[in-house]
Order: C-alpha cells, then structure tokens, then sequence
C-alpha cells in the first residue's frame, strides 16, 4: 500500500492529475492494476487515502507539539507543521486538498478538530479555557489561510513572509486569550 501511495505522490508531481492514471501508479509502484484494486477502488481512493495520512500526520505531530510545549512560542513549530503537511508542487497540494474536500465534504475538518482535541484532552496544560468556539478558531485559522494560499497560487505568496504573518495571527490570539482569562480572574 504504501508503494501505491508513493508512486501516486511521484506521479503527481512529475505530471499533474493527468499523469495519474491507475495504470501508471500501478506500475510506478511495481504491482498489478488487481493488486491496486484490491487496496484502493481507483484514482481518487487513492488520493484521498494519500490526503489522508498526510494530514493525519501533521494532526498528529500538532498534538505532540501541544503536549510537550503548552506555551505560545509552539506557534511557529505548529504553523509550519501546517504549512508543510501536503509537500509537493502547488499543483500537488491543491490536488491534495481537492481530494480531502471531496472525500468529506469539510466534515474532513472537522474530523481532525475533534480528533486533534481528542488527543489533547487532560494531557496539555494550555492555561487558558477553550471554549468551543476558541477552540474552533485556533484549528480552523491556519488551516483556512494556507488552503486559501493553496488555491488563490497566482498570488506567488512567499510561505517564510506567510509563515511570519500566520504565526502572528495565532500568537496574538492566543496572547488575547490569555489576557482574557487574566482579567476574567
């Protein structure tokens, strides 16, 4: 399985979405069209299937990040976790992220929220209440813009100035929340 996955990822960004045909995956990866069949019901399975343990990952080393450092200067290491959990060429990323969206419906997102906050729960001590809807914000924030970034690509935004700019976005509300919760007593 992992073969497939990688020969899709190299094929993609060799050649666009019109490089990626099962046939071309299943010999990139060594292995019968059956064989990649057995695994994975065609293209988009297996988009999706590649979407989903990169973002699986990056959710995953996020929550590590969280645990270890519950502090505000994390917020790089996160934003570039983010930043860099679909690699590849824009192209790449978009097609990625298309095959999320299309497997979910956005209830994608919301999956790995909850997932996320899952696997943080009573094993971060972040010193601040996070209610629903500040927890929302600080999951969908970074992820919104660099899916924003990802499609409006014409814009040739430079990711180390984006990387700076969402950093301070994310520093800056969680200073805010913290400040609240200070004057809240």
């Amino acid at each position: 399985m992992d073969a497939i996955l990688e020969a899709a990822f190299q094929l993609l960004e060799a050649g666009g979405g019109e490089a990626l045909t099962t046939n071309h995956i299943a010999r990139r990866a060594g292995v019968s069209v059956g064989t990649l069949y057995q695994y994975f019901g065609g293209k988009q399975a297996i988009l999706t299937a590649l979407a989903q343990r990169r973002a699986e990952a990056a959710r995953d080393r996020v929550a590590e990040l969280v645990i270890a450092r519950p502090e505000i200067g994390v917020m790089r290491a996160i934003v570039r976790t983010l930043a860099t959990a679909f690699e590849g060429s824009p192209a790449t990323r978009r097609a990625l992220l298309d095959a999320l969206r299309l497997e979910g419906d956005d209830q994608v997102v919301m999956r790995h929220h909850l997932a996320f906050f899952e696997t943080i729960a009573g094993k971060a001590s972040l010193g601040l209440s996070l209610t629903p809807e500040a927890g929302f914000v600080l999951t969908h924030a970074v992820v919104g813009l660099l899916r924003a970034a990802t499609v409006e690509s014409e814009l040739a935004l430079d990711p180390s100035r984006l990387e700076d700019e969402l950093t301070r976005l994310m520093e800056a509300y969680v200073s805010a929340l913290l400040a609240q919760r200070r004057a809240d007593g």
